[in-house]
């Protein structure tokens, strides 16, 4: 008896259409996985016109915090081929300070940055019950989840959020051969700080060396190496990986103060 080809495996990214989002849809283009972005607007996308041309990728407009467009989500990734994977990277970066924006406003950014995780890992979860198959989720963190930034207070409880929910899916899920993980980056060298190059170079040069200060590694990392992160966590490779909050950081996380320090030559 001849068996049925295997069904190419899909993956849906958040936020798949620029900086650390674009690396990791490169990435699983490359290693022959379709790949559903979801972008909350279509500008700047035309660099997936030959994926979409040849059906390894598709494009769902809209806010990947609403169910509806998850569910838009699902649907397209069926008929790519197989769901398996899911990349929960959206997000929204917003500071504020909580006694001038107050709890309601706060509360909401809050919200903006944990609810495509939210309607993600449902909209992953039900597709993977259905067809029956293993699943991965990868959701995007941040050192501040563990290590806050001043100003920044919507953002890194977000994060902390974020990785409870990614320890607490895998627990509720993982009897079903669902396995959830995150990352947990430092600073990245995307498009968003390479912009601060614009401010002249005195003040770009003064950001490089507080990445190097910041980042034991002695750099800020790149998006590339985010996304090799990504794939590792969705593939068979990691298929006793659940739960797990991996830094990939350079180090910056695990740097602690210390005033009397000096570099060693």
């Amino acid at each position: 008896m001849q068996r049925e080809p295997r069904q190419r495996e899909v993956a849906v990214v958040t936020g798949g259409g620029q900086g650390v989002g674009r690396a990791i849809v490169e990435r699983l283009l490359a290693e022959g996985r379709a790949v559903v972005v979801v972008e909350l607007h279509d500008e700047r996308l035309e660099w997936l016109d030959e994926a979409i041309g040849e059906s390894r990728a598709w494009v769902v407009v809209g806010d990947a915090g609403e169910d509806a467009v998850a569910a838009r989500a699902v649907a397209a990734a069926e008929s790519l081929g197989a769901l398996t994977g899911w990349v929960n990277n959206a997000a929204v970066f917003r500071d504020a300070w909580l006694h001038e924006a107050g709890g309601a406003a706060v509360a909401e950014l809050i919200r903006r940055n944990l609810q495509p995780c939210l309607a993600g890992a449902a909209a992953a979860v039900a597709a993977f019950r259905v067809q029956g198959v293993p699943g991965s989720i990868v959701n995007v963190s941040s050192h501040q989840a563990q290590r806050a930034v001043r100003g920044a207070l919507p953002y890194a409880t977000a994060k902390a959020a974020i990785e409870g929910l990614t320890r607490a899916l895998a627990v509720d899920y993982g009897p079903w051969e669902v396995r959830v993980n995150a990352l947990a980056l430092g600073s990245v060298a995307t498009e968003r700080l390479r912009s601060l190059e614009d401010s002249g170079a005195a003040a770009y040069a003064r950001v490089e060396a507080a990445m190097r200060k910041l980042h034991p590694l002695g750099r800020a990392g790149e998006a590339a190496e985010v996304a090799e992160a990504v794939a590792f966590l969705l593939s068979a490779k990691a298929s006793f990986i659940s739960g797990a909050v991996l830094p990939v950081d350079g180090a910056r996380a695990a740097q602690g103060h210390d005033p009397e320090a000096e570099m060693p030559a």
